[in-house]
């Protein structure tokens, strides 16, 4: 399917890695130029050497999200290059452990930072933009939000706060014509996912035990999954979508854990 991206330029933040590196992908190979917005720069050419390889186009701009003016400095090199903006896949964010009782207000507030504000600072800075080309927002959620987790209370409230912002947005944004979705992952293999069970014990075992929870296919959800729902939001396919949060993965939040 044409989803009539070619050309488009695209802001996939935390585009490096894992679900976002998935993201620029699909993009690339539906002719777009996804721009990464990253804090490495070293990981931002790899992505973007990967693109090439498969014959697309990608740029890259250097920025710590949790730092308010490299956010508004990222928003305006991506400007100064191409002189528009198309669409923001907001997807940068860290489970960071920073929890309720063993938490701290400064270990809370930076996980703010790093998993939430930047959603904010970055659309707020490429709206002008988006207004003058009608263009799309998708934020990556996680079911955090919504199932909790436990010793991770910066990690839910940015997941519930990107939720909301989402319907925020959609709401203030239909004057403008822009549409305004949340996909909102589970459990997909990513490497900081892996990381994560290379911590647990008996990990493989844990995996397992995981997957087994998934009712579709009893696997995990694939980025490039994901990352082919965000494609199709960006698009003029899904040109009456907005202010929806949809899940990709499996059925693993919503359907009955008997199955």
């Amino acid at each position: 399917m044409d989803l009539h991206l070619a050309g488009k330029i695209i802001i996939v933040s935390g585009g490096a890695k894992g679900i976002g590196k998935a993201i620029v992908k699909v993009l690339a190979q539906e002719n777009a130029i996804p721009v990464i917005i990253g804090r490495r720069e070293a990981d931002n050419e790899e992505a973007i050497n990967e693109v090439k390889q498969e014959g697309g186009k990608a740029f890259q701009v250097v920025a710590e999200l949790s730092d308010p003016q490299e956010c508004k400095q990222a928003i305006e090199a991506v400007r100064k290059q191409f002189g528009r903006i198309d669409g923001l896949v907001n997807n940068a964010g860290h489970n960071d452990g920073i929890g309720l009782e063993n938490g701290s207000y400064e270990g809370f507030l930076t996980s703010l930072h790093r998993s939430l504000i930047h959603y904010y600072l970055l659309a707020h800075h490429a709206l002008p933009a988006l207004i003058q080309s009608q263009g799309s927002i998708v934020n990556i959620s996680s079911k955090v939000a919504e199932t909790g987790q436990g010793n991770t209370s910066g990690y839910a409230a940015s997941n519930g706060g990107r939720n909301a912002l989402t319907r925020e947005w959609a709401v203030e944004l239909l004057k403008y014509g822009i549409r305004v979705n949340a996909i909102v992952v589970a459990e997909s293999w990513t490497p900081q996912y892996e990381s994560w069970i290379q911590t647990l014990p008996n990990s493989a075992g844990k995996l397992q035990e995981i997957t087994s929870r998934i009712p579709l296919g009893n696997r995990m959800t694939s980025p490039e999954e994901i990352a082919n729902t965000v494609a199709f939001l960006l698009s003029d396919k899904s040109s009456h979508t907005t202010g929806q949060f949809i899940h990709v993965d499996g059925g693993y939040v919503h359907l009955d854990r008997a199955l």
